[in-house]
């Protein structure tokens, strides 16, 4: 518990009342027209700065390395406070997202801190116990919840706010111990005092289903800090859907395996190949469908996603492709995401 922090986001006052939604008026007085709502006087501190949410953190490396959600940290327009255990208060220093994993970094300046040890997930087990520590609700410090591990390898779609684009989260431990609202970016912790998953997400309106990011990807964030001072992470630069039987039917395909080259979104603005990506480079092509990676055959429970976690900057890949009835091998060499 003393290595877990607590996260403020604050922003500044102008900031934070152009956010608000412009349905937002208070009455006028004496009928007077609706007036917008302001914020509080006494919610702005001396550098006109407004407290706006909190998040959790804990600390990996005495000098003051911190792992965290991306989501507590992504707001560019944001100051975030470390808060320690004996209430002791640092600038944060954000020194890397994942650009995959809702995982960051962040380091404060200072020595000698308490940590946590990292576990590893790749040994959990269905019905192990584990303790979740985080800020609840952003007001109630280092609270403490215990469950069992009630799922693994789980995937999700999930939404930082409700009005920003869903994200797909692959890998994930399902627990029941309780994680609420501020617990994200706390440790997910073993009876052995060892963090085995990054507290990530909730399912509103369910109860006692809460998931984290297994700590190994956190781990290899870590050590591409040490070694590089920023996270590598590959890339292919191809964007699909994985078929299934129910989407073979659909779209009339010619195989119920595979990923389907194709944008996922209107964000995409129609492609499919990111241009001048190693996918682009090895000739692959929108409506391709890509059938093995690596080796590996490729369906809904083992994506292309998947195979690049394990993956570094730099490797080449061979691929099986389906187009138009005929099968090629291809190779990629893959860069690094930025």
């Amino acid at each position: 518990m003393p290595a877990v922090v607590s996260i403020v986001i604050s922003k500044h006052l102008e900031d934070v009342e152009k956010e608000l939604p412009k349905d937002l008026f208070v009455p006028g007085k004496d009928g007077e027209s609706a007036q917008k709502f302001h914020i509080p006087e006494m919610l702005v501190d001396k550098r006109g700065m407004v407290q706006v949410g909190g998040g959790s953190g804990f600390v990996v490396e005495s000098g003051g390395l911190i792992l965290t959600n991306k989501h507590v940290i992504g707001d560019p327009k944001a100051e975030y406070t470390v808060v320690l255990n004996d209430d002791r208060k640092f600038s944060a220093k954000i020194l890397s997202r994942d650009p995959i994993n809702d995982v960051a970094i962040v380091k404060i300046e200072t020595k000698g801190l308490p940590v946590v040890k990292l576990g590893d997930a790749t040994k959990l087990e269905l019905g192990e116990q584990v303790v979740a520590i985080g800020n609840a609700l952003g007001i109630f410090k280092n609270t403490v919840s215990a469950g069992i591990i009630s799922g693994l390898s789980r995937a999700i779609m999930a939404q930082a706010e409700p009005d920003a684009p869903p994200q797909e989260m692959r890998g994930l431990i399902q627990t029941d111990a309780a994680i609420n609202v501020g617990n994200s970016g706390g440790p997910l912790v073993n009876l052995n005092g060892e963090a085995v998953g990054v507290n990530a997400a909730i399912v509103f309106g369910a109860q006692n289903i809460g998931f984290a990011i297994p700590i190994n990807a956190a781990g290899r964030d870590l050590d591409d800090i040490k070694k590089f001072g920023r996270i590598k992470r590959p890339f292919l630069g191809v964007r699909y859907m994985m078929i299934d039987d129910n989407l073979s039917q659909k779209m009339n395909l010619s195989v119920s395996y595979g990923a389907l080259v194709m944008p996922e979104g209107p964000q995409d603005m129609g492609h499919g190949i990111v241009p001048g990506s190693p996918a682009a480079k090895a000739g692959i092509k929108e409506k391709d469908i890509v059938l093995e990676f690596a080796g590996q055959k490729l369906d809904r429970n083992h994506p292309i996603q998947d195979f690049l976690e394990n993956m570094n900057v730099g490797d080449e890949v061979e691929m099986l492709v389906l187009r138009n009835g005929k099968q090629f091998r291809t190779k990629a060499k893959l860069s690094e995401r930025t």
